[in-house]
């Protein structure tokens, strides 16, 4: 495929655009990992972001929220160029970017509570104890594990931690969320849940989210646009159906 495919329907030429991306470099070394991504994210939408173990998916997000300095390209969010920002500035575009990270990154050595009260005593200094208690509690319920408000990490499964994380995510109230792989290492009943789980973070707390996986089960549940990334660049843009019905060597060999 010579050509990246776009398919960019109505409804989402009309929403609000809340980052866009141009010609995004990353290498390591003498290996580009990313060599030229162009990428837009509309407000309210889930944006799956397909691509093979290498492709850059984990590296692109990392670069959005400034864990990885970028060596080319800009990344604007919320109108703003990251690049220009000084760290004042950026901590507070951090604030309303929220990041489930794959393992999870709970602290084993914190409650379930203690985890979630974290962010909101850094970030959320104006709040009483009694209305950080009322906070988490009601984030919890909103997963599914309020009864899990005194449990250590360690006493979680694998479903359960990826649930308590991002209750911790959503507990400072982002407008963007930043998925790396939700679903990896949980078995396929679990996997449908934690999908399930970030359609209603979605409607619920009006987000706006790239979700990086290769599990197209994730994207056929989440997707309201989907973007594939090879070789450092966007193969394939556009809608699920779009994906689905493509002959494309590539393409079909995530589908089949």
């Amino acid at each position: 495929m010579n050509n990246i495919q776009k398919e960019v329907p109505v409804k989402e030429r009309s929403r609000n655009q809340i980052i866009e991306i141009t010609n995004l470099k990353k290498s390591f070394a003498n290996n580009a990992v990313l060599n030229g991504v162009d990428l837009k994210l509309f407000e309210g939408e889930n944006l799956v972001v397909l691509g093979k173990s290498g492709s850059g998916k984990s590296v692109l997000i990392k670069c959005i929220v400034g864990l990885l300095k970028f060596d080319d390209g800009t990344i604007n969010v919320y109108d703003k160029n990251l690049a220009s920002l000084n760290r004042k500035e950026l901590d507070l575009m951090r604030e309303k970017i929220g990041f489930l990270f794959q393992s999870g990154a709970l602290y084993d050595s914190m409650t379930v509570k203690q985890n979630m009260e974290f962010p909101l005593r850094r970030l959320r200094k104006n709040l009483t104890t009694s209305e950080i208690d009322a906070k988490v509690l009601e984030v919890l319920e909103n997963v599914g594990l309020a009864d899990a408000l005194n449990k250590m990490p360690s006493e979680l499964s694998g479903g359960m931690r990826k649930r308590i994380s991002l209750a911790r995510t959503i507990v400072v109230d982002p407008l963007i969320i930043l998925y790396d792989e939700p679903t990896t290492g949980l078995d396929p009943v679990t996997s449908d849940e934690i999908s399930s789980l970030i359609n209603e973070v979605q409607k619920k707390y009006k987000t706006s989210s790239i979700i990086i996986t290769h599990d197209i089960k994730c994207a056929q549940h989440t997707a309201n646009r989907v973007i594939m990334l090879h070789q450092g660049k966007v193969y394939l843009e556009g809608s699920l159906d779009l994906f689905e019905k493509s002959d494309d060597k590539l393409i079909k060999s995530f589908f089949n």
